[in-house]
């Protein structure tokens, strides 16, 4: 059962619900007490009493013109005015995640329905298809469409073809009749597979259209064909890069790979003698490169070199294989590059260490326990090898070899073709680098045959990713999803023992789609719901920043789909909450968290209650989080729609556009209503058809009534209002639990300090599809009846108005310090600032290799009153609009250009007033003078009042930067560990929990084995091969 919970709030409480605000300009505020502090300024000591009575004056000022200008009492009012018809009901957090996870389930079981649609009917016309070498046959290639030649005449493949702008599918030009193919640079749209292929994939074209028009909610439906073309529903216009070329292969992407393959523990051997030296290591390389670049999470590797001795190229991996994750992958890379030839090559060694290595994880329950491979990559084999097959493969040959033969030298082609056909593998010849790709593809078909055989369709799921190649550089976004991927075989009975795979039928799911499932009012101001892989990396989660910024640009990060859990939930210290979720269990747990809110420059203490399950038949599992107190509860009232429809028709309404009160982006004609206009439409039975959210539309009506006296109130303020009297109020506005917003204007909006403020331009003061307001969120958290100020930004005393995070409000400093905040730490019982660590594992930093991060995170610390002897006074430089969205080291545009920006780990503070503390004030030391201060807290806010002695000069302190640090866990280990190497080493190889994928294919009797190769090249189209190899050269640079 869940935890036990606070008891319900009392009705009076609705400062939970509703969260009302006044936004003032801060030089007139600030002006009308600074003569005060001025005529009593010439004191050199102020006791305590005196600026007491300064900020109970200031407390008192500021309450009762925010009082009156935000209208709080009347409604106040109102609420107690309808206490008698509240109801007030707890979450039930686990019921509420099992119910979004079915809900889920079931969005996610109509993408697969569809996708298995297009697998029977690929299949189907496969089956009915003959093979005609001499086919002619026209298609729309998705390069060449609408494409005219000199004389105006389309060109061959590049007939009309219609495009329109959709919606549905960011605004791209899409044809939503018909499919289109592309094909990459180095694969000739002529070639009779290709026109083979694509003539019988034409079948699928009704079926796109049908699966659309079932589930609208269906986006790119698209066919990957094993001989190199990309079949793609809507159709689109394909762009080359900036060099002419198109690179995209749909057999590269991480969905083909995992649908055509199970997983697969790999060791790849590679030759450094010394007639490896010049182009022939560098073939290899790019071997090595592209086989890595097949493997994901679900699968593990190891890298060994060979010639007179065994290396490995990682020697940390010494014996063991790791998990082909992102960042495992970029190391080796960098690894392989640094490789030089010589010495004589002696494969057997190599060979035997291999063996030794897959027999001891598989016997110890370790890596994929699936399929298992050696890739030897050599210029020859000379030596007796037959006896290793003997002592460590043979007779169940549960090790398959692939041989890769370098170089155009036949002489050894015969030895090395028959350790692959001996060893249920495939021998290849790679002459150049325009061969490697399509020969290093040859080893997905085999390890797929045993699942054609069996046709067994296993349904597949990708982590998340960001598919920038499939929109091109059109799209003004990049766009978070998920895939869904089904194999498509060949049902031929005289092909059968020889497992062909046709290619892979796969569909995008937006991840945005299963939010929507998770609606923000039921998760309450600081809740949310996240989604994470059985490798335990996040798939959705609202913390999640998978880009940052590059000049003007928003770029992936490199590892941004392999960011795991415990590096977003990071109070997680035991990973007890990851454990479970990976594990697809069903539970709860609290913690007590620090949330970064205001871009990192405040941090909220909060107890959090996760509630957490698996969604059937897919990998993921999703978590709710609710905080404690007022977010596991609802207030529920009971209004009329008669009453409510006329109070939501009142100009100073809105209704958070990112939120579904109704479902707007199906019918066309829906999509260009507002969220507050489905929602009229609805309730007065205009649009009979829109489906809305009942309970939220409720809430809403409920919610419209309470506070619709608020505009009359505000109005007759404003009219009243005449600009001697003005005390500085801009702008007053209320938010509630159900995303209704009212607001109103006291001055004109050109005279506004922040035109952006609560528009579309500033995200964080609206009701967004992730978050509550910032100002909702802090104002949640402190006591009922206090307000909570925020302001977007010399005499013998320094007078400063400061909040509980330290940052200056008001000061009679110059305009040059604005962007400083003052920091007051006390370390006697008095007064205190707690400084908070916090860390960022999504952070960007300039280095000049790759940097491996996954430690956990340290302690926070609070400084206890016995570390020093005196209250230290520090301003901290700190640029206010920095560092979290554009990853703090992250500004790419200021880097030279040999930069490498890497991800990484950075720690900064954030400093939180101790709460109890009313006043304190005492002496600094300064070296020559002694600088006072006396704090003072005002009363019903959040403000501290800090009077200071403006004579005294403290410059000796330097400034405590709040700029984050980046983690060096290597320096810091090494201070706590005399074997600093040792210790770098084993977080290295440590391995997280995860949980292995439900299906494995690894072996069938009727697979015919010796179906292993042995062209000497793969056949290639000589008009394509120098325009190949010229694009391998360059993507090597």
């Amino acid at each position: 059962s869940p935890p036990t919970l606070h008891p319900p709030p009392s009705p009076t409480a609705w400062q939970n619900s509703q969260v009302l605000h006044c936004r003032w300009n801060e030089a007139r505020s600030g002006a009308s007490t600074g003569r005060e502090f001025h005529s009593l300024g010439a004191a050199t000591k102020t006791p305590s009493p005196l600026v007491k009575s300064w900020a109970d004056a200031l407390g008192g000022d500021l309450y009762s013109i925010i009082t009156k200008y935000s209208g709080s009492l009347l409604l106040q009012k109102k609420y107690k005015d309808v206490e008698p018809t509240l109801k007030i009901e707890e979450v039930d957090g686990l019921e509420l995640v099992k119910k979004f996870s079915e809900e889920m389930e079931s969005m996610l079981r109509r993408k697969v329905e569809a996708v298995e649609r297009l697998v029977e009917a690929a299949e189907d016309a496969d089956l009915t298809h003959e093979y005609n070498s001499t086919l002619v046959f026209n298609y729309y290639n998705s390069l060449l469409i609408n494409e005219r030649d000199e004389k105006d005449n389309y060109v061959e493949l590049g007939d009309e073809f219609i495009l329109e702008p959709n919606e549905h599918f960011n605004n791209l030009l899409v044809n939503t009749t018909y499919s289109d193919v592309q094909l990459p640079t180095n694969v000739y749209n002529r070639d009779p597979d290709i026109l083979n292929g694509v003539y019988m994939s034409e079948a699928l074209n009704p079926i796109f259209v049908d699966n659309f028009e079932r589930d609208p909610k269906l986006t790119w439906q698209y066919f990957g064909s094993s001989s190199g073309f990309f079949r793609l529903y809507p159709g689109i216009k394909w762009m080359p890069d900036e060099n002419g070329v198109i690179s995209f292969d749909c057999r590269n992407r991480g969905w083909y790979i995992q649908a055509a393959t199970s997983p697969k523990d790999i060791i790849i051997l590679v030759d450094i003698s010394g007639s490896m030296k010049g182009l022939l290591l560098t073939i290899a390389k790019h071997t090595i490169i592209t086989i890595l670049d097949t493997l994901g999470e679900n699968d593990f590797v190891n890298i060994i070199a060979y010639n007179d001795y065994v290396h490995y190229v990682e020697p940390c991996f010494k014996g063991i294989l790791v998990q082909a994750d992102r960042d495992n992958r970029e190391h080796f890379k960098q690894l392989v590059d640094e490789l030089q030839a010589k010495g004589v090559g002696t494969v057997n060694k190599a060979l035997m260490e291999s063996f030794r290595v897959l027999r001891e994880f598989r016997d110890a329950g370790q890596g994929g326990l699936c399929n298992q491979a050696i890739m030897l990559i050599t210029d020859g084999a000379m030596e007796d090898y037959e006896y290793v097959f003997e002592k460590y493969n043979w007779p169940d040959r549960k090790v398959r070899v692939f041989t890769y033969l370098i170089g155009r030298e036949v002489s050894f082609a015969q030895n090395v073709k028959w350790i692959a056909c001996n060893n249920k593998g495939y021998y290849t010849q790679i002459s150049t680098l325009a061969d490697v790709q399509e020969n290093v593809m040859e080893y997905l078909h085999v390890l797929s045959r045993p699942m054609v055989i069996n046709h067994d369709h296993d349904i597949i799921w990708t982590e998340a990713y960001m598919d920038s190649a499939l929109f091109a550089s059109q799209a003004q976004s990049l766009l978070l999803m998920t895939t869904v991927a089904m194999p498509v075989f060949s049902k031929k009975n005289e092909t059968r023992s020889h497992g062909i795979l046709l290619g892979v039928i796969g569909s995008d799911v937006p991840l945005r789609e299963l939010l929507k499932l998770a609606p923000r009012y039921k998760l309450g101001v600081h809740g949310y719901a996240f989604l994470n892989t059985n490798n335990g990396y996040i798939l959705s989660h609202p913390d999640l920043r998978p880009l940052y910024k590059e000049g003007k640009k928003l770029k992936p990060k490199p590892n941004y789909n392999s960011v795991d859990l415990s590096e977003v939930e990071w109070e997680d210290r035991d990973e007890i909450l990851r454990t479970a979720m990976i594990n697809g269990e069903t539970g709860y747990l609290s913690i007590d968290v620090k949330v970064p809110v205001d871009k990192g420059k405040r941090v909220l203490f909060l107890t959090n209650d996760y509630f957490f399950t698996d969604i059937s038949d897919t990998p993921f599992s999703l978590g709710v989080v609710l905080s404690r107190g007022h977010g596991e509860y609802i207030l529920l009232g009971n209004t009329s729609v008669e009453e409510g429809l006329h109070d939501l028709l009142q100009p100073d309404l809105s209704l958070a556009n990112e939120w579904i009160y109704c479902i707007t982006d199906i019918d066309p004609d829906h999509r260009k209503l507002s969220q507050l206009e489905a929602v009229i439409r609805f309730l007065t039975g205009e649009e009979p058809d829109l489906e809305c959210d009942e309970e939220l539309v409720q809430e809403v009506l409920f919610d419209a009534v309470v506070t619709a006296p608020m505009e009359a109130y505000w109005t007759a303020l404003a009219l009243n209002m005449s600009y001697e009297s003005e005390e500085g109020v801009e702008t007053v506005f209320l938010g509630t639990r159900a995303g209704l917003m009212r607001s109103a204007l006291y001055v004109g909006s050109e005279k506004l300090s922040n035109s952006k403020f609560l528009t579309l331009g500033d995200k964080a003061s609206i009701f967004t599809m992730d978050h509550f307001p910032l100002w909702y969120r802090r104002a949640a958290e402190h006591p009922p009846g206090s307000f909570i100020y925020s302001i977007a930004f010399e005499d013998n005393l320094n007078c400063y108005l400061i909040d509980n995070n330290g940052f200056i409000l008001v000061s009679k400093t110059s305009k040059e310090r604005l962007h400083e905040c003052l920091m007051v730490f006390s370390f006697d019982s008095l007064f205190c600032f707690c400084r908070v660590t916090m860390y960022d594992y999504q952070a960007m930093c300039k280095m000049p290799y790759h940097h491996h991060s996954g430690a956990r995170p340290l302690l926070s610390v609070c400084i206890s009153p016995d570390s020093q002897p005196s209250v230290l006074i520090f301003l901290l430089e700190f640029n206010m609009w920095g560092f979290w969205h554009s990853d703090n080291l992250a500004d790419a545009h200021k880097h030279k250009k040999q930069d490498i920006l890497q991800p990484c780990d950075t720690e900064y503070p954030v400093f939180v007033y101790e709460a109890a503390i009313q006043e304190t004030n005492g002496l600094i030391e300064c070296g020559d003078c002694q600088k006072m201060f006396v704090v003072q807290r005002i009363a019903n806010s959040n403000l501290l009042l800090l009077v200071t002695d403006a004579v005294c000069d403290c410059s000796i302190f330097p400034p405590v930067l709040l700029q984050p640090k980046e983690v060096k866990y290597i320096l810091l280990l090494s201070e706590a560990h005399a074997h600093n190497a040792s210790v770098k080493c084993d977080r290295m190889r440590s391995q997280k929990l995860r949980r292995r994928p439900d299906t494995c294919h690894a072996f069938h009797p009727e697979e015919n084995a010796q179906d292993c190769g042995g062209a000497a090249e793969i056949a290639a189209s000589w008009p394509l091969l120098l325009l190949s190899l010229g694009t391998s050269a360059f993507l090597l640079r």
